[in-house]
């Protein structure tokens, strides 16, 4: 397996900032913007002794989680980790993301790894506690158009969007939380795209029919996806939690008590915080005066301040101050948490040690500390997943055959191709231009001193002249490239398809791609390959060859 510094992705890759370079290679710049550091392996002890959840807590939890699973369908390794957490020397390991269509990009995938090879870590290193990877399903959140499709690269390596339309067209309401959606007939259009984008391979009817029993009418979104996962990672037992439920939101009430009572305090902690950073880095979330939605008539409302009580955004519903009290103390069920508490929400419900998050989530995690503090929590080790690129058999094919180095894919596939014609093609353009345009300007220079003698005004108009030879030599250049591309479209196909396949609509394959593409072409056993290979423990971009 090759590694990849990160600083070396493309602008394209998304997430990767220099917030995110110095927390993996230069911890001390932004140690003042986290409580630990998370390649410091006390720091992990530290969070254990931190945690104090009580037993009425843990049972509880634990009820909610055996309940939730019996659900999605979870393997009995997961019930014994459930068993687990009512210790209270039991501490989670958590990751988490929106609960999109099939499981969603491969980050999902690479994050789940993470957690679960993580947990398997940290009992080695504190044999006497013992750690369970959970997946937060983050299924309360309303922006249908994140989570309602993924994609594939079809049978000519091109992306294919694959999506649901609840009711065939693009909803124009707030549908309230996506993870209680249920899947209605437009399933039927979803799965006629994937089967018509998906190329035919010994393992498509298995994985299509695998898919269809988790994804069917009538099933959430929140259900689907976990059971989908479970097929993919049923023995390792992961255990999904959905926030959204009565009895884990009355766990939250003293939470959402004190969001209401003594707003804005923490979005002004958000903002101190973030006016530090912003004197290096970038913020990557922004504070609401109050950080909760209400679930309203089946959507999901930001709650926003007045003079004197509270509005939903986008609705003409008004709340007095008294009502929004009562119904964080007797009916929080219908609070829901925004980006700014949905971790402190997390991890008052979790005894969790260590959070495993994305470049974007670390960003955010660094704006998050004080607000920690003022709620009375440990601010769990931030831990960075694993990220990857496959490099499939067409794409070593081309780098093997025109002897290219895989970094040049990822910077600039133009100039790859360029590249290749220039090794292939008869006439080497780059020499030809480059030798004339040489030879032009030694005489255009020569002429310059002869101007200078005769009559030095004439200089600017031999510059206007000159600008002029370059850029019609540069339009010149274009055509005879293009021309050169259309006599070699064979080689060119060859690493546009390449290229495709690692940079598919120029991003990132684990920002664009489904984990279903490449299970299509190599198995289902592929889940159990990268648990395996994929190092967790490697802070670089891990290039996989299959």
């Amino acid at each position: 397996m090759d590694l990849l510094d990160y600083r070396k992705l493309p602008p394209s890759a998304g997430g990767f900032s220099d917030l995110y370079f110095d927390y993996l290679y230069d911890f001390r710049s932004v140690s003042g913007f986290f409580s630990r550091n998370f390649r410091d392996s006390t720091a992990y002890g530290q969070v254990i002794q931190a945690i104090d959840l009580n037993q009425a807590h843990r049972d509880t939890l634990a009820d909610v989680l055996e309940e939730q699973n019996q659900m999605y369908g979870s393997s009995g390794a997961t019930f014994d980790r459930i068993a687990l957490l009512r210790r209270p020397t039991t501490f989670a390991v958590v990751t988490g993301q929106q609960v999109s269509l099939m499981g969603g990009p491969l980050y999902t995938i690479f994050k789940t790894i993470t957690a679960i090879k993580l947990a398997e870590s940290l009992k080695s290193k504190f044999p006497f506690h013992d750690f369970v990877p959970v997946f937060w399903l983050e299924g309360e959140d309303h922006d249908f158009a994140e989570m309602n499709h993924i994609a594939v690269l079809d049978g000519e390596t091109r992306p294919a969007r694959i999506e649901y339309l609840h009711g065939e067209e693009a909803p124009e309401r707030n549908l309230g939380p996506i993870g209680e959606l249920a899947f209605n007939a437009s399933l039927s259009t979803t799965f006629s795209g994937l089967d018509a984008a998906l190329p035919v391979t010994e393992f498509r009817a298995g994985i299509v029919q695998s898919l269809h029993s988790c994804y069917s009418e009538g099933r959430t979104f929140n259900h689907a996806f976990a059971a989908w996962m479970n097929l993919l990672f049923g023995d390792h037992g992961l255990v999904f939690l959905s926030s959204n439920h009565p009895r884990l939101k009355k766990l939250l009430s003293p939470l959402f008590q004190k969001e209401v009572q003594e707003y804005p305090r923490a979005s002004q902690l958000v903002i101190n915080q973030s006016a530090e950073l912003e004197k290096k880095y970038h913020a990557q979330i922004k504070a609401k005066s109050i950080n909760l939605f209400l679930f309203h008539k089946g959507g999901r409302y930001l709650i926003e301040p007045r003079e004197h009580d509270f509005s939903l955004k986008g609705t003409r519903h008004f709340i007095p101050r008294e009502e929004l009290a009562q119904i964080a103390r007797e009916t929080p069920e219908l609070l829901s948490a925004n980006v700014i508490l949905r971790p402190i929400a997390q991890d008052s419900l979790l005894p969790t040690v260590a959070y495993v998050a994305g470049p974007s989530e670390v960003a955010y995690h660094a704006q998050l500390k004080p607000v920690y503090e003022y709620f009375g929590l440990s601010q769990p080790v931030i831990y960075p997943r694993a990220s990857a690129s496959f490099v499939e058999e067409r794409l070593r094919r081309a780098i093997e055959k025109y002897n290219l180095e895989l970094v040049e894919f990822l910077e600039d596939t133009s100039k790859v191709t360029a590249k290749v014609i220039e090794q292939i093609a008869e006439v080497k353009l780059e020499q030809v231009f480059a030798g004339t345009n040489r030879r032009m300007h030694e005489a255009l220079n020569e002429l310059k001193f002869g101007l200078k003698e005769v009559d030095p005004t004439l200089l600017a108009s031999l510059d206007g002249v000159v600008s002029k030879i370059d850029i019609n030599m540069g339009v010149l250049k274009e055509k005879a490239a293009a021309s050169q591309k259309r006599r070699n479209e064979a080689a060119v196909r060859q690493v546009e398809r390449a290229a495709n396949g690692l940079l598919p609509n120029g991003g990132l394959q684990e920002r664009e791609l489904s984990i279903i593409n490449y299970m299509n072409r190599y198995g289902p056993d592929l889940i159990e390959r990268l648990v395996s290979e994929l190092d967790i423990q490697a802070f670089q971009h891990q290039v996989i060859t299959l």
